[in-house]
């Protein structure tokens, strides 16, 4: 008989798992960090041998930083519409032809630029970024083609009912006047001039304000064009930023919000409320506690709510992290006769965490997962830029992965008890129901 490498499957033995090694160290590459002449930081991460790299730039203005709803999004995205040398299908049409791909996107605090190009074209494809991020113009027509086609992606998903309990949640949470209670509403992609985009980037897009991560297969080569093109000398309105203001949420006293919406067929429901930030001692082992309330396929929450009763076909639960604060959040849409006994459920589960120690064994199906799950995230060469960028923007230390390792192996039965009963308090949860009324 040919030996073929394969065993055949009666030598399989189906019936024992497969052992739990332990997790060592989670050796996740540092980026090179260099200040280049202009003063603008450059994170080198040099790794992968495809002839590919990734750029991103970081502008430190966002969706916090706007003076108006859509400011720092639209003042972003209207980059590759046009420069003094180039028009936007010229901008589309030469990163084509090298084959990159650009991404442009706003976040709370930052404003992002992604590209991905062939090594052997980086030069030329980093030309033509960095002519779009120093000399935009933000052409009116089209700007009034970007706002319109956004504004009707708008109306097309402010209809649906996870959109409206989603706002409406973070509306009762933060309250009206502050930047993340506000609602977008269609007037405001009317509001959208060039005059206020050019403010904003005058503000915040200058080369005191950014920074650069590249990685993949970065060479020497690949270093010089970018300090050639983005770091050799000073552009923009160059000037010191002021420190960002903390703006106090105003939470309304509502526990229970319904948003009606006679067309619908489901009911989407949010639940929330304040928790601790990023940096708080206790964020990393809340995580674990999370993940196994609601974070995973096999989470308490989709075990009763979905196997068990059938109510939905996927409920969650997670830290929502906002700058200096986060959100204990529970997400689901279901048929809306199940809404009132999802919400009895899920206060169920939380007692129960909060009574009842956890089994090693649940717990350490969370741990494998959890850890599985950071290494698939920081494996390649391009998921690794997500990694320090979100160190960066968070404003967390370069210890941040390997302390985040520890707490997940180290963190005990009673210490998830413990935190249960800390963080899991119903009272303080805010209940959003957009749907139809029974």
């Amino acid at each position: 008989m040919e030996h073929t490498g394969i065993l055949p499957s009666n030598s399989l033995d189906r019936t024992t798992p497969p052992l739990v090694r332990p997790f060592g160290k989670l050796d996740i590459v540092h980026p090179e960090r260099r200040s280049m002449k202009n003063g603008m930081p450059l994170n080198v991460i040099n790794v992968g041998n495809q002839e590919v790299v990734r750029l991103d730039i970081l502008v430190g203005g966002g969706q916090w930083h706007q003076t108006l709803p859509l400011q720092a999004m639209f003042t972003n995205r209207m980059l590759r519409e046009g420069t003094p040398s180039m028009t936007s299908s010229q901008i589309a049409e030469k990163l084509d032809y090298y084959g990159a791909w650009l991404d442009l996107s706003s976040s709370v605090n930052c404003g992002f630029i992604t590209l991905y190009s062939l090594s052997k074209y980086f030069e030329r494809t980093l030309a033509i970024v960095a002519d779009m991020l120093m000399h935009p113009l933000f052409p009116e027509k089209e700007l009034s083609v970007v706002t319109e086609a956004n504004k009707q992606q708008f109306l097309v998903n402010s209809t649906r009912v996870e959109a409206i309990s989603r706002k409406h949640l973070n509306r009762a949470l933060f309250g009206e006047k502050h930047p993340f209670g506000h609602f977008t509403e269609a007037g405001d992609y009317d509001r959208i001039q060039a005059d206020v985009l050019k403010k904003f980037y005058r503000d915040y897009y200058h080369s005191g304000n950014c920074s650069v991560f590249v990685s993949g297969k970065v060479t020497p080569e690949i270093v010089r064009c970018i300090e050639e093109h983005l770091g050799s000398q000073e552009w923009g309105a160059v000037r010191e930023m002021p420190p960002l203001p903390m703006v106090k949420p105003q939470p309304t006293s509502q526990k229970h919000i319904f948003v009606e919406r006679a067309d619908a067929l489901q009911s989407s429901l949010k639940m929330g409320g304040f928790v601790m930030d990023r940096k708080h001692p206790d964020f990393l082992k809340t995580r674990v506690l999370t993940t196994l309330f609601g974070g995973y396929f096999g989470s308490r929450l989709m075990s009763n709510i979905r196997e068990d009763k059938g109510y939905t076909y996927g409920i969650g639960a997670g830290i929502v992290n906002y700058p200096g604060i986060g959100i204990l959040a529970i997400s689901t849409e279901a048929d809306n006769r199940y809404v009132d006994s999802i919400i009895t459920e899920v206060y169920k589960e939380m007692e129960i965490l909060q009574n009842d120690l956890v089994s090693d064994e649940e717990l350490t199906m969370v741990k494998n997962y959890m850890l599985g799950d950071w290494c698939r995230s920081y494996e390649g060469p391009f998921s690794l830029p997500e990694a320090w960028i979100y160190v960066q923007t968070a404003d967390l230390d370069d210890d941040f992965f390997n302390r985040s390792l520890d707490a997940i192996q180290q963190v005990t039965p009673e210490e998830i008890r413990l935190l249960a009963q800390r963080y899991f308090c119903k009272e303080n949860l805010i209940e959003v129901v957009s749907g139809k009324k029974v």
